[in-house]
């Protein structure tokens, strides 16, 4: 089974909203009336929808998205559920290991269930995030993909201008761990681990780039 957590790209769909990331705009180009065929023209920003940041989001000169490693982006996941958390609740070191049991794979997701909050500013004021405690603890432990069905694992006061501009993104981004955001339907994924898979687009000096992904269940 195949469950798809990719949102749709269309015009409309809710982007960051500050002024450098760019609303999505598709425009029709060929024509089956007149020029025999239908074609389209897309623009968007590298990190629109379900997306990956690389490294160099945060870090200068730090790895490219076309540059990092395929492997990362495809293997054994699993799903922490966090969805009975209140809002903007931080969630720790302690609780972090709680949740994630023994041997658990290389690549985890943070379930919130938060595309319910879709198409409101309180999709990016209020939900849950990681302590930095829990993002040092991810680093040590080897994971290679951290998963939000969420914009970000950061606290949201702590953004561009805060006194401290997005801590975790550059604890885990600075070790190399992928960080995949605007994941949807994880509530589709049964309680067991399953195969995931989020390729980015090859993009030339990209700090990031949109994904298909999928949970590949068994």
């Amino acid at each position: 089974m195949i469950i798809d957590l990719t949102m749709t790209l269309r015009e409309g769909i809710m982007t960051f909203p500050v002024h450098w990331h760019p609303v999505v705009e598709i425009t029709q180009l060929g024509r089956f009336e007149v020029e025999g065929r239908e074609t389209r023209k897309i623009v968007l920003g590298t990190h629109t929808g379900t997306h990956v940041d690389a490294p160099r989001h945060f870090v200068p000169k730090g790895t490219t998205i076309e540059n990092t490693d395929l492997d990362i982006y495809y293997g054994p996941a699993r799903v922490l559920d966090f969805t009975h958390l209140p809002d903007k609740t931080e969630i720790t070191r302690e609780m972090l290991v709680e949740h994630i049991g023994r041997d658990f794979p290389s690549r985890i997701v943070f379930r919130y269930d938060w595309e319910r909050r879709l198409d409101s500013l309180k999709y990016y004021t209020d939900h849950p995030y990681l302590s930095e405690e829990a993002c040092e603890w991810i680093v040590e432990n080897g994971i290679r993909l951290v998963g939000f069905d969420a914009p970000m694992p950061d606290d949201p006061r702590n953004g561009r201008g805060s006194d401290r501009d997005s801590p975790n993104h550059t604890i885990l981004l600075g070790a190399g761990v992928a960080i995949l955001e605007y994941l949807v339907n994880l509530s589709q994924i049964p309680t067991k681990d399953f195969i995931l898979s989020a390729l980015p687009l090859k993009i030339e000096e990209g700090d990031g780039a949109p994904v298909r992904a999928v949970a590949i269940v068994e």
